[in-house]
């Protein structure tokens, strides 16, 4: 990703100006960002970190600076992007894709404060020693996505009551991954569905799953909640119009981005939050006595443009549900 072309994706909400220059002229504070996916598939959630970051007093390029480090979806890189932010001694490091590059920046430093955003369980993890009291230099907010794997079997049943078959997409490369084809898998006898479990990880693979789920004749798909989907999203809801299948995603930039329906924590708070937690560390408070947040806010998003092309129809009571449909 090209830097320039980021920075003009975000429009006027932020500016961003290049580190380097502005920190010879002042001594503001210097927040490092890492993500494993491009900015440029994150500008909601970087203008959610923001609009958090706000909140606790700070603007880029007014009284605080951001050093992006993107790993492109090659993971394999994070490990020397978390160095090359401790070596620029940043102030705070914000991790903002997930368990797997929280870990790689808590490797890479033990006195630098981490915020970070998961989906699964930081005690578990090993980043924290507990929720309220995270006791070191890392603290957070965690969504637990495979928690919501069975609310989102619940809709897709509800949607196609006679479904048999339902395909799950998941990535191996993500730490969460076990947990959610343990919850899909005791889930579905419950609603009376076979599973078929795919797992993808590159963007070689993305199509692989789909020519499978085909075979298997399943009537649904299930797209796990992961970064590398996130970022591949336009390419995942394409292949699955292409193949024709009723899918639920697990965030609302699924569903905005042409998916059928989503079900999930949401993104752009849980974003925010961590912005706000940047802020107060900026300002003085230790990571090791805020607790991490549970993020309790959830949107069920239904498009109905999508729906109208796979000829199908919402029952009542799904569309009563959803927190937004869109037209």
């Amino acid at each position: 990703m090209r830097r320039r072309d980021f920075i003009a994706g975000l429009g006027s909400a932020t500016v961003i100006r290049p580190v380097t220059a502005r920190a010879q002229q002042t001594t503001m504070p210097v927040i490092g960002m890492l993500s494993s996916a491009p900015f440029e598939s994150r500008k909601e959630q970087v203008l959610a970190f923001h609009r958090g970051l706000r909140e606790a007093g700070y603007v880029e390029g007014q009284n605080v600076a951001v050093e992006y480090r993107s790993a492109d979806n090659q993971i394999s890189r994070l490990p020397a992007l978390a160095n090359d932010l401790v070596d620029r001694h940043v102030g705070v490091i914000a991790t903002i894709t997930g368990d797997i590059t929280a870990v790689v920046a808590k490797t890479a430093t033990t006195t630098i404060p981490i915020v970070f955003v998961v989906g699964g369980d930081p005690v578990q993890r090993g980043l924290v020693a507990s929720l309220n009291r995270p006791g070191g230099n890392l603290t957070g907010v965690s969504f637990l996505v495979a928690a919501t794997i069975a609310k989102r079997l619940e809709f897709l049943s509800q949607l196609m009551p006679t479904a048999a078959t339902v395909g799950v997409l998941v990535n191996p490369d993500n730490p969460n991954a076990d947990f959610s084809v343990r919850d899909a898998e005791e889930s579905a006898p419950l609603l009376h569905k076979k599973l078929v479990i795919v797992r993808a990880a590159t963007d070689s693979d993305l199509d692989i799953p789909f020519r499978s789920f085909a075979q298997n004749k399943v009537d649904g798909v299930l797209i796990d909640a992961d970064p590398f989907f996130l970022a591949k999203r336009e390419q995942l809801v394409g292949l699955v119009a292409v193949h024709r299948m009723p899918a639920i995603y697990s965030f609302r930039e699924f569903a905005s981005s042409g998916g059928l329906m989503s079900y999930g924590t949401s993104l752009s708070n849980a974003y925010r939050q961590v912005g706000n937690y940047v802020g107060r560390i900026l300002k003085g408070e230790k990571p090791s006595e805020l607790p991490v947040m549970q993020s309790t806010k959830f949107d069920f998003v239904i498009n109905l443009k999508t729906a109208q092309s796979l000829s199908i129809e919402f029952p009542a009571k799904l569309l009563v549900l959803a927190d937004e449909v869109i037209e």
